[in-house]
Formats: C-alpha cells, sequence, structure tokens
C-alpha cells in the first residue's frame, strides 16, 4: 500500500492535539505526521514536539486554517495525504482500509469516505452518527448537497492536490467544498469507499463552520451557484442538480431565519426566482410545509419557533 503523510493544521488546539497525533500514528500506511502549527498561543506546538520523530511541526506566523494546510502539504514527503483537523482524530485503520476498498490507487486522485460525526455537550460525547453520501447520485449532486465528507474523510494524491492549486488561503468558510468543487471541476478521478474512519467532532459553536452560520449561507450559495453555472456550461446540468440545489437553498432559508425571519425571506424569493427551491427532506416535515402553502414562509418559521 502507498506510505502516506498525515497533516494536521493547529491553532491553540492544546485540549484536543495529542489525541489526533495519537490516531495518526496508529494507521498503517503513515509514514509521517505533519502538524502545522498556526501561531498558536497555548502549548500546541510543544506538545506535537513531544512526540518526536516521526511527527514534524512547523512552527509558523497565524495566517489561517488553510495557509496551514498548504504549508504542511508544501512539506510533506509522500505520494498521499491525509489531512486532519486538529480537533478530530481517526479511528480504527482508516487510511489502509480505504486502500483497501479502493483496489488499485495508480488512476485515482482522491478517496472519500463518510466520516463519523460526534457531538459534544459539556466535555463528553453526547452521541455520534455516520455521515450520509447517497451514493445513487453523483458526485456533483453529492456535493451540491454537501455530502462530500468533512475535511478528514478523504484521501488525496499530492500531486493532483499541487494541480488544482491547492486549498484556497481566502475562503472564511466552507473551505473543503470550495476545494472540491475546483477537483470536480479539473476532472481528478475519485473512489469512494463506504467504511467510516475520520471522526469530525461537533464541540464549539466558535469552529469556523459553526460560528457564523449566515456567513456559511452567503458562502455556500455563491459555491453552488459557481456549481450550476459550470454544470450548465459543460452540458452536464440535471434535474437531480436543480432539485438538491433548490432543496439546500431551502434549508439555509431556515437556518437564516433563526436570526432573521425577514432577511431569511428575502433571501429565499431571490432563490424561488432564480432557480428556484425544494420543500424537501428533513427540513421540510409534513406540518411545516402546510403552514408554508396556506401562510407562507415567514409565518410557518414563526409557527416552528413556537412548536419547538
Amino acid at each position: 500500500m502507498p506510505e502516506v503523510s498525515v497533516l494536521i493544521p493547529c491553532r491553540n488546539s492544546e485540549p484536543w492535539l495529542s489525541k489526533a497525533i495519537a490516531s495518526a500514528l496508529e494507521c498503517r500506511c503513515v509514514a509521517e505526521v505533519i502538524v502545522a502549527d498556526d501561531g498558536s498561543e497555548d502549548r500546541s506546538a510543544a506538545i506535537a514536539e513531544g512526540f518526536g520523530t516521526p511527527v514534524r511541526c512547523l512552527r509558523l506566523p497565524a495566517r489561517g486554517g488553510n495557509a496551514a494546510r498548504n504549508a504542511a502539504a508544501g512539506a510533506a514527503r509522500m505520494e498521499w495525504l491525509q489531512f486532519l483537523d486538529a480537533d478530530d482524530y481517526l479511528v480504527g485503520d482508516k487510511i489502509s482500509r480505504q486502500f483497501a476498498e479502493a483496489g488499485d490507487p495508480s488512476t485515482i486522485d482522491i478517496i472519500y469516505s463518510p466520516v463519523f460525526i460526534e457531538k459534544w455537550n459539556a466535555g463528553a460525547v453526547a452521541g455520534r452518527r455516520v455521515s450520509q453520501i447517497d451514493t445513487t447520485t453523483d458526485k456533483y449532486a453529492q456535493w451540491i448537497s454537501w455530502q462530500l465528507p468533512q475535511t478528514g474523510g478523504a484521501l488525496w494524491r499530492r500531486q493532483s492536490l499541487e494541480r488544482i492549486g491547492g486549498w484556497n488561503e481566502s475562503m472564511p468558510c466552507c473551505q473543503e467544498h470550495e476545494l472540491y468543487l475546483r477537483a470536480l471541476q479539473a476532472g481528478l478521478q475519485w473512489r469512494f469507499c463506504p467504511s467510516p474512519g475520520a471522526v469530525y467532532r461537533l464541540w464549539s459553536e466558535t469552529t469556523v463552520c459553526r460560528k457564523d452560520p449566515v456567513q456559511v449561507v452567503r458562502v455556500r450559495t455563491a459555491l453552488i451557484d459557481r456549481m450550476l453555472s459550470w454544470l450548465r456550461e459543460q452540458g452536464l446540468l440535471k434535474i437531480t442538480h436543480q432539485d438538491a440545489a433548490g432543496q439546500a437553498f431551502f434549508e439555509m432559508a431556515r437556518t437564516w431565519a433563526q436570526s432573521d425571519r425577514r432577511e431569511a425571506a428575502r433571501y429565499l424569493r431571490e432563490r424561488k426566482a432564480g432557480c428556484g427551491i425544494r420543500l424537501t427532506g428533513p427540513a421540510a416535515p409534513a406540518r411545516y410545509r402546510i403552514a408554508y402553502h396556506l401562510f407562507g414562509f415567514r409565518a410557518a418559521e414563526f409557527l416552528a419557533r413556537r412548536l419547538r
């Protein structure tokens, strides 16, 4: 099996980092672990350096997670890369299992799998579930539905990542999804493997993807618009892609409504006038759909809030 570099961007991750590093070292195929410390003010860098060989620590100025990921990728020596956020970890033999399920990796650029989503509350695990990837749809629909996995669920061929320019250091959120978008547009070869092996911890409301839900809505919407426009230009746009986008826009309107129903309603009108919305999925239970059709979006949101 190929050898792998595990790359861990880190900023003030003292409570979590040891677990992330140790979990990587337990995996077969791992030849090195590189911790890219993004200007931490705690003991993160010292913890990484305390592991000794084969862990390397890059002490970097604070420039953000994607800059740290690019620095780690630039220092990597192995053909394959496993990115792992410092507050996440790997379980079992995640990496070798992916290679085993993928078969011959010589023609593959990205190997991807579901991840465990682990919810924390008051410093303890409150639940765990496996992310869903609907393999009856194509990768474009999977991407639009935000099913392609969180960072730890993928293995990247280093040269393929370099070919698409690495991580976009200007992205404030939705970072792996923007990277996946460029990988899809570049025609990289993907291979799905069904076994989850990376754990994505949800432990704080202040992480990049959770601290500003409205920003996430805006960035994700712009990315989906880019994908739909590209699919249309390539002659690849299908009704399944439009349906997935319409459901995503509706779900994001509901997310926005938690902080501002007026702005969320404006967003929904704009999306409805564009490529449309779809009242489907978990965000549109039957009682909600009835209220929406009878009274409109803002009233449906008011009623949903009162009934929570």
